[in-house]
């Protein structure tokens, strides 16, 4: 009876993995190979949700997700996220994402900050808190936004992308700044844009620049991210989105650096992080996430500017000294 209602449980809470197809989404196509790594990435996430959805406890899943194929497992752990905070949203929940937390999924943990926010965006507002309960850390509970971004502008593509529809007075976290919200949520608009263009280096360079002058830094700084995690394109594609970012080359560095700590600290480092951290940023991927620990370090409170931005800002200035220190 127990797995029966278990399996009850996935088949209702997880969507179909139809959702994934380019062709569904209505993204760019920009050729079969790079068709194939977004749909995978959207049915990995997809399968993670599921497990989720379906497991007694968060161990039953995570024994599942490390079989998954190492190089997409993060999104798994993301859709994994996602889904324990939904079920921690809904009546009696419990509190399935801090005890993910406690295993495996913590080499993961930006990734799960990142799910927390598709969920939220799934869930009716009055369930907000008990859905991101888990995101305690004070630095990295703005991924929450991140997600949330990246969620709307994948799913609702015409009004947050091609119309650039902003939220406003957004009502997360609680304590704010609630100015600093709106520029989190363009970071996970601008990852998705990588999605929406279809990895084509141009065509998401175009859509980002239809955007507010003011919006563009933290578009393209989550596209950077999406550049370096998600991939499907090559060294050429990469120097091309460098051009056109020009001066917003840091927010796309800064943006590779979180990439490049994220599947550092998973173990998952592919020979695309490596490329796309060496062109974008300048070091190894190893080199990276000593940068953005370093940046962390004593990093004060939120205040009218929160410590998470004085993060980022901490990071794209320490790449730019060690490029002026390079020979």
């Amino acid at each position: 009876m127990a797995s029966g209602w278990r399996a009850l449980r996935r088949r209702v809470l997880t969507p179909s993995t139809s959702e994934a197809s380019l062709s569904v989404r209505g993204f760019h196509v920009k050729n079969p190979a790079a068709r194939e790594t977004l749909e995978t990435i959207g049915e990995t996430f997809l399968t993670g949700y599921a497990y989720a959805a379906e497991a007694r406890v968060p161990a039953e899943a995570e024994e599942r997700l490390e079989e998954l194929p190492w190089q997409f497992r993060g999104f798994a752990y993301e859709g994994a996220g996602m889904g324990f905070a939904i079920r921690d949203g809904l009546p009696f929940g419990g509190r399935n994402v801090s005890g993910f937390l406690d295993g495996r999924a913590r080499d993961h943990e930006y990734m799960i900050y990142v799910g927390l926010g598709w969920a939220m965006a799934r869930l009716p507002r009055f369930r907000w808190a008990k859905a991101s309960a888990a995101a305690a850390d004070p630095l990295l509970r703005w991924l929450v936004l991140d997600g949330y971004g990246f969620h709307q502008a994948y799913f609702h593509t015409d009004r947050y992308v091609r119309r650039q529809y902003q939220e406003p007075d957004f009502p997360w976290p609680a304590g704010g700044p609630a100015s600093y919200a709106s520029r989190v949520i363009d970071q996970g608009i601008g990852r998705a844009i990588w999605f929406v263009g279809g990895t084509d280096p141009d065509l998401a360079a175009d859509l980002i620049d239809a955007f507010d002058a003011s919006r563009r830094a933290d578009l393209y700084s989550g596209a950077g991210l999406a550049a370096t995690y998600a991939g499907g394109v090559n060294e050429e594609e990469l120097r091309a989105f460098m051009r056109r970012a020009g001066k917003h080359l840091p927010q796309v560095a800064q943006g590779a650096v979180f990439a490049a700590t994220a599947r550092l600290r998973a173990g998952l480092v592919t020979p695309h992080t490596t490329l796309a951290t060496g062109l974008l940023c300048g070091v190894t991927p190893t080199r990276a996430a000593d940068l953005a620990d370093a940046a962390r370090t004593e990093t004060p409170g939120d205040s009218a500017v929160p410590a998470y931005e004085i993060w980022r800002q901490r990071i794209a200035s320490g790449l730019a000294e060690f490029r002026r220190a390079v020979p």
